[in-house]
């Protein structure tokens, strides 16, 4: 069917797609077999450029039971992809390709140059020297499937290119404009594999208070943020968090929507504890003698210790305190209540915001119907899945990248042994 050399196609040059591209061109060998790479786009990589705002925080430094607790969705499937190549198995790929790493708070890894276009070019590096053939602005229509096995794919331009093996490294929804664009979906429907309903995530909360969009630009750190459905309490952790036009963003948020976003969001309840370090009881004493020291001002030109300026007219008119009244008049109660609000401050998530800020997408192709020791999918022959086209999705700081990584080449392993 394919002459003399076994052939494997991997479909889509991001991350996952490269990835497999190397790794099947390692495990065939240049002499038993090629590698074809498609991209419909004018070159590779191109959400990959944009990744950690164009620093590209490659892996998390950590050993694989780590990596797993920061999965979100189906861990247990990325056990074989995971311990067939890990952080340091990542780390070290790069580093042979010439690629110089740094790795910085929270075992984040990044390129040294902070140049994400450096981490592509380690790529195309890896797969020149693995004789892979890129094809750029060349999309797949669709699968070529016979009687239960992908034969290969026929392309947009209607040309038919048989395979001994098809990787589907398509990616997701999330920022459209690189290319994710559900083509791997289509694809993977088109096989009769379940697809799970592909939702945003890493994705900012839109809220239903317009005092939270007053205070867009304001960014906190070292700050806890708790979110609650009634009394059952759904993510608690600290960190930065940033407040927009429209709500609520920045690494705290981010991650919680891992945490939540699939489900529905509207109406869960947020607090935010603005200072974590202090119990009730040394706040408040905090607050007493911020208090008395500004006790002659009026109580609206008090809180400057405590807060970020264009906070203050904020909690102010939330704790019900009037902005006039002397510092000296305010009573115990009231100060119990402004004290509730700098441990608890309020607000209602309504929303998330859409695929054209989410920076993965959550669903896909259905982890049940893939093999998790090859990623071959079970009903189809000669098929393989990788990436964000797959139901995986975890926390930021390098971890989805891993998944990319892990899955694309364990794919692109068992391709090349297998085809």
């Amino acid at each position: 069917m394919t002459g003399e050399k076994r052939r494997i196609i991997v479909i889509g040059g991001g991350a996952a797609g490269m990835m497999a591209a190397y790794a099947a061109a390692q495990a065939a060998g240049k002499e038993t077999a090629e590698v074809l790479l498609f991209e419909k786009n004018e070159k590779l990589g191109k959400k990959l450029f944009i990744t950690g705002k164009g620093r590209c925080n490659l892996t998390n430094h950590t050993d694989v039971e780590s990596l797993l607790a920061h999965v979100a969705r189906n861990p247990k499937f990325l056990y074989s992809a995971f311990y067939t190549l890990d952080a340091e198995g990542v780390m070290g790929l790069f580093e042979t390709a010439g690629l110089v790493l740094k790795t910085e708070r929270g075992n984040r890894v990044f390129p040294a140059s902070d140049k994400s276009s450096d981490v592509i070019k380690a790529l195309k590096k890896m797969l020149d020297a693995s004789g892979v053939s890129v094809f750029l602005n060349r999309g797949v229509k669709k699968l070529w499937m016979e009687h239960g096995t992908c034969k290969g794919v026929m392309l947009q331009d209607g040309e038919t290119v048989f395979a001994d093996a098809v990787i589907v490294a398509t990616g997701g929804l999330s920022y459209a404009s690189t290319g994710s664009t559900g083509d791997g979906f289509k694809f993977a429907g088109a096989a009769s594999l379940e697809i799970k309903e592909p939702v945003p995530s890493l994705v900012p909360f839109e809220t239903e208070e317009e005092y939270i969009r007053r205070l867009q630009g304001v960014s906190l750190k070292n700050v806890v943020l708790k979110l609650y459905s009634g009394k059952k309490k759904l993510y608690e952790e600290q960190g930065e968090l940033l407040f927009t036009h429209f709500g609520i963003s920045g690494p705290l948020v981010l991650t919680a929507s891992t945490r939540i976003s699939g489900s529905s969001v509207k109406g869960i309840r947020g607090e935010i504890d603005l200072k974590p370090a202090l119990s009730e009881e040394k706040l408040d004493d905090r607050l007493q003698r911020d208090l008395k020291e500004a006790k002659n001002h009026y109580f609206k030109n008090s809180l400057g210790k405590l807060l970020p300026a264009k906070m203050i007219p904020e909690v102010v008119l939330l704790s019900g305190i009037a902005p006039e009244k002397k510092v000296n008049e305010v009573t115990k109660e009231e100060r119990r209540k402004l004290l509730r609000l700098l441990k608890a401050f309020p607000f209602t998530v309504n929303g998330i915001r859409g695929f054209d800020e989410a920076i993965i997408t959550r669903g896909g192709v259905s982890v049940k119907e893939i093999e998790p020791a090859t990623m071959e999918a079970k009903k189809v022959k000669g098929l393989y899945f990788a990436g964000e086209v797959l139901d995986l999705d975890a926390e930021t700081g390098g971890y989805n990248l891993q998944i990319a990584w892990s899955t694309g080449y364990l794919a692109g392993q068992a391709a090349g042994k297998n085809s």
